[in-house]
């Protein structure tokens, strides 16, 4: 997803003692030195290097008294779910030490964001590392849940119920910070039957962009998917709401989909796909507003996904 590079509200720092305290407790020896992680834009999380060298990531939970949108409560839940499930199936995932009160303490990635690596990759290297992401979610979209939507709500037993109740909460989480929006429940209750198509609810992570996927060089030279983070957003659902962030504001890539297995969407899937792309805008343009983001960038992009809602609803 497109982040603005600013502090959130929702971030909650702990002091070194209770880092120190934490690693002992789940690591047996102290701490040695600790790095906040920027990068993220919901939770603080932190690189912990305890005193025998093993390093791990902590994850911290937003203070309890922060606003948020309405899926956003109980988000590390979620996540620590999925981490088990992928991790249940071979998928490569960091191990979780710990999940308890808001903290999620993983093992670290040795390597690097796949964002951060793209510019130093060659066009054969990027097609080969999509076509090796299409295989892992492929394999991501054989699990499946009780429940369409997200675990912790909204959700429902069928997939129309679900995504219309995850459309009407962000509505509602509008109005209740004050985010003017255009009128879309028309455009979208006009495409809901169309989600009758699916049938049964797949794990779906729904924020695969390239700054959650880690690289590391593999034995035989060259790059591979090391592991994938950040699984917090994940829901249970249509698997074609996986394209609107592997494929982020853009075509399906032929790499990508010859490792999934698929080769072109119907006129149906394509309007799918559309209505997932502008659930997201209206998060991207809602969320802003309860963690604070100010400035003349925070303002380019919500003008971004409000063109990209307009456009992907045809309003």
């Amino acid at each position: 997803m497109i982040r603005v590079v600013v502090d959130s509200l929702t971030k909650r720092r702990l002091p070194e003692a209770e880092l120190d305290a934490l690693v002992r407790r789940v690591l047996g020896v102290p701490l040695a030195e600790h790095v906040e992680l920027t990068e993220g834009m919901f939770n603080t999380a932190y690189r912990l290097t305890a005193a025998d060298g093993r390093v791990t990531v902590l994850k911290v939970a937003p203070p309890s008294d922060v606003p948020l949108l309405t899926y956003e409560r109980d988000l590390m839940r979620t996540e620590a779910l999925a981490f088990e499930l992928m991790a249940a199936h071979g998928l490569p995932v960091p191990e979780v030490l710990l999940h308890e009160d808001g903290l999620l303490l993983m093992t670290a990635l040795a390597g690097e964001p796949w964002s951060a690596a793209r510019p130093g990759l060659s066009d054969a290297e990027h097609g080969a590392l999509r076509r090796e992401l299409g295989v892992i979610v492929r394999d991501l979209h054989r699990i499946t849940g009780d429940v369409f939507g997200y675990v912790q709500g909204p959700n429902a037993p069928t997939w129309r119920e679900a995504f219309t109740k995850m459309v009407d909460a962000v509505l509602a989480d509008a109005d209740r910070f004050g985010v003017e929006l255009p009128d879309v429940r028309p455009a979208f209750a006009a495409r809901a039957h169309l989600l009758d198509e699916v049938a049964e609810p797949v794990l779906v992570h729904f924020d695969l962009w390239e700054a959650n996927i880690f690289l590391a060089d593999s034995r035989g030279g060259g790059l591979r998917i090391e592991g994938i983070i950040d699984p917090e957003r994940a829901l249970f659902g249509d698997p074609l709401a996986e394209i609107a962030t592997v494929a982020l504001f853009a075509e399906l890539d032929d790499d990508f989909a010859a490792g999934y297995g698929t080769d072109a969407f119907t006129e149906s899937e394509r309007t799918r796909i559309a209505l997932y792309r502008a659930y997201l805008c209206l998060v991207m343009i809602v969320e802003g507003v309860p963690r604070g983001y100010t400035g003349d960038e925070r303002e380019a992009h919500v003008r971004f996904f409000r063109e990209r809602l307009a456009e992907y609803l045809e309003l």
